[in-house]
């Protein structure tokens, strides 16, 4: 009997990867300044500036780009793992403004996956700890990811 042996990558190596795939076509983020941090099975680190054009009229950074941040996280630590998987409900609630020239980290970590679901949660901080926002996020696996 001969066939192809399927060679399965470690959980870190895999996270990379499809992160990586991910990252590729994510215009959306890159445009906003994004950078993806650290990834790993079921967690996600990105960083990013808050620029003039991402401040509203009361000179803070508009709770849509809070979100949108967030909403990445979550989607690079929800498709760590060899499927695709995609958002279905999320909350956000804010705490402290961003502003102009704050580095805003965005840290998502899985908190149960089961079956087709995921749950995860984002901390979006400044970097000198402040918490700006906290993010909830449920996945649905929608389909296995192109080998």
């Amino acid at each position: 009997m001969s066939g192809a042996v399927e060679t399965r990558l470690d959980p870190q190596a895999q996270a990379e990867k499809r992160t990586q795939e991910m990252w590729e076509e994510d215009t959306a983020s890159r445009a906003m300044g994004m950078e993806l941090v650290e990834v790993g099975p079921g967690h996600a680190q990105m960083r990013m500036k808050v620029r003039e054009d991402m401040v509203n009229g009361h000179g803070t950074l508009h709770g849509g780009l809070t979100f949108a941040f967030a909403d990445s996280v979550f989607a690079f630590a929800a498709n760590s793992y060899d499927y695709q998987a995609v958002g279905v409900q999320c909350d956000i609630v804010y705490h402290a403004p961003g502003r102009l020239g704050d580095v805003l980290i965005g840290v998502g970590r899985e908190v149960t996956r089961a079956g087709r679901s995921g749950l995860y949660d984002v901390a979006v901080q400044r970097e000198d700890g402040t918490l700006i926002a906290s993010f909830r996020g449920n996945s649905r696996i929608v389909t296995p990811r192109a080998k």
